[in-house]
């Protein structure tokens, strides 16, 4: 009976960036002072190459997604910990 080799596997991405509790807390302060105040910020989104601006319209406890609003009017729906950063725009 011949031995089986073990094939290398492939490391995974992880499906969200590790971060700790406190930058979590922090983005969640945000987000919440965000949304009461309806204002308009940049996000900075794990895996995607351009930044998102606008409005977060509602929190989903449930899903863990944040409905952010552009300036066309679109919704995009971004999961909680996929958000690295909320900063204000420079005019």
């Amino acid at each position: 009976m011949a031995a089986k080799t073990k094939t290398p596997t492939k490391k995974k991405e992880p499906k969200h960036p590790d971060r700790d509790e406190f930058d979590l807390e922090e983005i969640t302060n945000t987000l919440i002072e965000v949304m009461d105040g309806n204002q308009i910020k940049i996000f900075t989104i794990y895996k995607r190459d351009d930044q998102l601006t606008g409005t977060v319209t509602k929190m989903d406890a449930n899903t863990k997604l944040i409905h952010i609003k552009d300036k066309y009017m679109n919704i995009h729906k971004v999961h909680f910990l996929d958000i690295l950063k909320i900063s204000d725009i420079d005019y």
